[in-house]
């Protein structure tokens, strides 16, 4: 509850591949002053352990994390690895990752909308097709998907199969060089009236006054909503 009784928006918020729920919410610090009025942020991990790298910034988001605090949603190898460019037969740990959030909306819930980041943002996008088939507890109002794209595992071809009508806020860079902007614009097509906000970034969550203001009337409706 806000100042003056007004009540937040809560939102799950679902990281990026190399992350965990402490490092995307280090790395969101400008986006949270943004919503602090507006929403309430709830950061969780993965619970698939990814092997470390030399160089931790394949996600753009995991430096800070240590080698062994870094994790994914989805495996698209049997080695246990992830490159969002395979095209695959092979979603290893999908499930178990789709059982753990079930439980933090059955825990935690309920939530208003959910936000993902780059392998997040494809995970949040699955979430919103499990939704459009009415799989509880996914009853969500919306969902913002930053760097998204579709997963190229032919095990989750059937969750595209319907045009998802969930609100989404999708946001994605032209200088992205770890999920290319070409991947997060062929992902809109499965959604019915999808919010675009394009920004001249990378592999990040845009902040910029312009950038604010998208997001605020984006949010601003489900806010009165939830207000009225």
């Amino acid at each position: 509850m806000a100042d003056g009784g007004k009540k937040l928006l809560k939102i799950l918020c679902i990281h990026g591949y190399r992350q965990n729920a402490q490092t995307f919410r280090e790395r969101t610090g400008a986006f949270r002053k943004i919503l602090k009025k507006h929403a309430e942020l709830v950061f969780i991990t993965a619970p698939l352990p990814v092997k470390p790298l030399e160089n931790n910034d394949e996600e753009g988001g995991a430096i800070g994390a240590s080698k062994e605090d870094q994790y994914g949603w989805w495996y698209s190898s049997n080695d246990d690895s992830f490159n969002a460019q395979d095209h695959t037969d092979v979603c290893k740990g999908f499930d178990q990752s789709v059982e753990v959030v079930k439980k933090v909306f059955k825990e935690q819930g309920p939530f208003d909308g959910v936000l993902g980041f780059s392998q997040g943002a494809s995970f949040v996008a699955m979430l919103c097709a499990l939704r459009e088939k009415n799989v509880e507890p996914f009853l969500f109002d919306f969902a913002i998907m930053v760097a998204g794209f579709r997963s190229r595992s032919s095990q989750h071809d059937e969750l595209y199969s319907t045009k998802i009508t969930c609100p989404t806020l999708h946001v994605y860079g032209d200088t992205d060089r770890v999920i290319q902007k070409e991947m997060s614009v062929e992902m809109l097509q499965y959604f019915k009236e999808p919010v675009e906000l394009n920004h001249q970034g990378g592999h990040f969550i845009p902040t910029s006054a312009p950038q604010k203001k998208v997001y605020l009337d984006f949010l601003n409706t489900f806010l009165a909503k939830k207000n009225n």
